[in-house]
């Protein structure tokens, strides 16, 4: 290699570095790499990053629009305080680092396939697990900045909506309190009615008692020559029974009659609360609807306006999502892969683990294998082996000597081992 065309030692800059982390790559076989390697992971380092900016960004929306102020579409952003945009941007900053890892984990836990530019069948069978969590986070990542992208759009929808849910509650209400109403004045006139029927009597007995004045005036004047006589005398019997009955019934119906006007006034009070009550009912009613402005019905006013407009905003962020997984699968195999396959069979080596391809004949055809011996475990083996076969002759050549020196002891003192009578077995068999 030309030292002139890629010198090893040549400086990076601090940028490239991070996008090499970014990638999961190794920087000390990318030294020794061709540019072209440096390159490629550096674009793969660089979706990563920007695919966990963009989540950061999405994160942080999506909560300050579930979490955020509730109210008039157009005018939410005023009611929005310090401690919501603070809590928005920590969480979007977390949630930015937990997709930017899962991105990074998915990256290099890729592998190069066939190590062609060609994406085989069995290539997308091995890496369907981390394309599944890739669309599903292209999902996550999308619908945040779709209804962010779409806002000035979607808030106008949604003030139409909240108008138009407001005054059908406002509706609702307005029938409920109008029957309320009616309830009450209908008490109200029951009461009133039996006051009229008590003022009514009343003005009876005054008027018959207005009529008796006036015919004993009538008569004390045709004849005021004569005084005071009979007749003057017996009408005024009469008026003073009529006030007495008067009286009487006043009296008789004061109790009732104050209970009446005090429960008109009662249901006049029910009214005027009534109205209060109506008032606040027509407050709730703005603020159930202005809570219609969170991010469920965003994005369900999203799709309803945006047409093929949030398709493609989601297929862009699905392609940006799964895209560092298939270039890694079309990307040939370079200087860097076979310098740190080189140096991960050198360590297995080191360490005792050998691989040895091999191949045979299947019924579907040539099968590819690839057999790993651990070289530590297979050197314990033999010498368990070893230590097992010699323990067992040792044991054999003592057992040996045993019955010789035994035999000999039987030969020279054979009343040592023959007892007699009862415990002659139990001590034989000793």
């Amino acid at each position: 290699m030309n030292d002139q065309n890629y010198p090893l030692n040549k400086k990076v800059s601090w940028i490239t570095r991070k996008l090499w982390f970014c990638a999961g790559a190794d920087e000390y076989f990318l030294m020794k790499s061709p540019k072209a390697d440096r390159v490629k992971y550096a674009g793969i380092g660089g979706i990563v990053f920007c695919t966990g900016l963009l989540a950061a960004v999405s994160g942080g929306f999506a909560f300050h629009t579930i979490f955020g102020p509730k109210g008039d579409a157009i005018d939410i952003s005023a009611m929005t305080t310090i401690a919501d945009l603070l809590g928005s941007v920590g969480f979007g900053l977390v949630w930015g680092a937990i997709i930017f890892n899962l991105d990074r984990f998915i990256v290099s836990s890729t592998g190069k396939g066939d190590g062609t530019d060609k994406v085989t069948g069995k290539e997308l069978l091995q890496a369907l697990p981390r394309i599944i969590i890739a669309i599903i986070l292209g999902f996550a990542i999308s619908a945040p900045l779709e209804i962010k992208i779409l806002e000035s759009e979607i808030n106008a929808e949604l003030q139409a909506f909240q108008n138009e849910n407001t005054l059908k509650l406002n509706k609702k209400t307005e029938k409920e309190f109008i029957q309320k109403r009616k309830d009450i004045e209908k008490r109200k006139k029951e009461f009133e009615d039996k006051v009229a029927d008590y003022d009514e009597e009343v003005n009876r007995i005054q008027g018959e008692l207005d009529a008796l004045i006036d015919a004993q005036q009538a008569e004390m004047q045709d004849k005021r020559a004569y005084g005071f006589g009979p007749v003057a005398k017996k009408m005024q019997n009469d008026i003073d029974n009529k006030r007495v009955d008067l009286k009487d019934y006043e009296q008789k119906r004061s109790v009732e009659v104050n209970d009446w006007k005090a429960q008109i006034s009662f249901q006049d009070s029910l009214i005027r609360n009534l109205q209060t009550e109506k008032n606040d009912r027509l407050k709730e009613n703005e603020i159930v609807s202005g809570k219609y402005s969170g991010l469920l019905k965003r994005i369900q006013i999203s799709h309803e306006i945006g047409g093929w407009i949030p398709w493609i905003i989601l297929l862009v962020f699905l392609s940006i999502e799964t895209g560092p997984i298939f270039f890694k699968m079309m990307m040939n195999k370079g200087v860097y892969d076979y310098l740190v396959e080189n140096y991960n069979y050198q360590r297995e080596v080191e360490n005792g683990i050998w691989k040895e391809p091999y191949a045979y004949e299947g019924k579907d055809g040539l099968i590819f294998l690839e057999k790993v011996q651990f070289l530590d475990v297979e050197r314990a083996k033999e010498e368990k082996k070893l230590k097992t076969k010699a323990q067992s002759q040792i044991t054999a050549k003592a057992i040996e000597k045993w019955e010789i020196k035994k035999l000999k002891d039987v030969e020279t003192s054979p009343d040592n081992f023959i007892t007699e009578g009862k415990d002659s077995a139990e001590s034989n068999n000793a």
